[in-house]
């Protein structure tokens, strides 16, 4: 029997594949969700989500076998090593080939609904082919979807996130979770959703934390900081709030900045290999929403004020996780686990909204065929050439599709 919510009537389930450490899970919770089951292979991540979360939780490898329970809703975000623009991106990862895994494990269980999440290199990975890796079983089992890339900021997380997002409704039409901020502080932010309140902070995001201590565990948990080699403070020193290691003489970049910085000229790096442009070292600002908090923002982002880098705590805190959320692991386990995790806060949106969709859909039960509803991969107005040929594509084999990002703009964002 499934239990009634008093406030929301209804308590949808779900399932949360690939569930990291938590944070769409949270997110769920926090809008009245019920977590019937959290898989994901990663020890040390299962480990912080049974610290905070109960006992449905389970360690194991997610395959084509895999059995999940009924449920309303099926989440998760395949991992996305092989698709993130701040790696090295290869076609040929093993890891890629999950997004075709968590596709068919939908269609085989046949939730009401799904949410799925991923960078916003999941879009050109291998010319756009895992895109239809994802799309193809789901509209051809009846899912009717949207597809989008979003700025986390536009949610009211105080940071620049770029991610792609799919809704999809079994039978019935979901609508795609309407901005709640206006953003800033990044190329082209501030073109979008300029009638909506500013997003947070970085110093909103931070305030009321105490001064970190320099040994663990910190208070809040993870509130600590290594001291800075000689040579970083020095770095750090001259670095003005906004500015990177490029702004410094370059005796004192890093060598594997160095070596990043000049690899596109000199090396014949293909391109699909080379990552995202490097930053080094950087002081955030105070008055703008933090850069992306990824595994590497604890040696590189450096505090507004301070001379050290963010704490463990600082980066959950922009990622939206409360001060009681404890990450279980060594500080590489811990930040993986962050900078992999979708901000507590985007995923409350996006379940809310959801959630409307599926009490209307339980209300009024259609029998609709498959469907690419929307597909919006940029809010620029200048595509690469490996999305202007996906989208291409995606016109042709879904001519219904709703794709000019124009008309997007002229109807949502201004």
């Amino acid at each position: 029997m499934i239990e009634m919510n008093e406030e929301s009537g209804k308590k949808f389930t779900y399932a949360d594949l690939f569930c990291g450490a938590g944070g769409l899970s949270l997110g769920f919770q926090q809008a009245g969700y019920s977590c019937v089951v959290a898989i994901d292979s990663d020890e040390s991540a299962t480990a912080t989500y049974k610290r905070n979360f109960a006992d449905h939780i389970e360690t194991e490898k997610i395959t084509e076998a895999t059995t999940i329970p009924s449920v309303d809703v099926i989440v998760g975000g395949p991992p996305c090593q092989g698709f993130s623009s701040a790696g090295m991106r290869r076609s040929d990862d093993h890891r890629n080939t999950l997004v075709r895994v968590f596709s068919e494990l939908i269609v085989r269980h046949k939730p009401k609904a799904f949410v799925f999440e991923n960078v916003e290199g999941f879009l050109t990975s291998d010319n756009g082919n895992r895109v239809f890796d994802l799309l193809e079983p789901l509209v051809d089992a009846g899912y009717q979807i949207h597809l989008r890339k979003v700025n986390a900021a536009n949610f009211g997380v105080p940071q620049h996130r770029k991610r792609v997002i799919a809704i999809g409704g079994l039978g019935w039409a979901p609508r795609f979770m309407e901005p709640t901020h206006s953003a800033y502080g990044a190329p082209g932010a501030s073109k979008a959703f300029k009638q909506l309140p500013p997003c947070p902070t970085l110093a909103e995001a931070l305030n009321g934390l105490p001064t970190p201590s320099l040994t663990p565990p910190g208070f809040p948990d993870g509130h600590y900081y290594r001291p800075l080699s000689e040579q970083d403070k020095e770095r750090v020193r001259l670095l003005k709030p906004g500015q990177t290691m490029k702004d410094l003489p370059t005796e004192l970049w890093h060598e594997s900045y160095r070596r990043r910085a000049f690899r596109r000229v000199m090396d014949g790096t293909p391109t699909e290999r080379r990552g995202g442009a490097p930053a080094g070292l950087r002081r955030l600002r105070n008055d703008q929403p933090s850069k992306a908090i990824t595994s590497g923002a604890t040696s590189e982002f450096i505090h507004p004020d301070a001379d050290r880098s963010l704490t463990l705590r600082e980066c959950a805190r922009v990622q939206t996780f409360p001060d009681e959320f404890v990450f279980v692991g060594n500080v590489a386990e811990c930040i993986l686990q962050i900078g992999n995790a979708v901000p507590p806060c985007l995923a409350e949106v996006i379940a809310l909204n959801l959630k409307r969709d599926l009490e209307n859909a339980l209300s009024n039960p259609s029998a609709e065929s498959g469907a690419l509803l929307s597909f919006v991969p940029t809010a620029s107005n200048g595509m690469s050439p490996v999305l202007e040929d996906l989208t291409s594509r995606i016109r042709q084999k879904y001519p219904n599709t709703r794709t000019e990002t124009e008309l997007e703009q002229i109807e949502l964002w201004h």
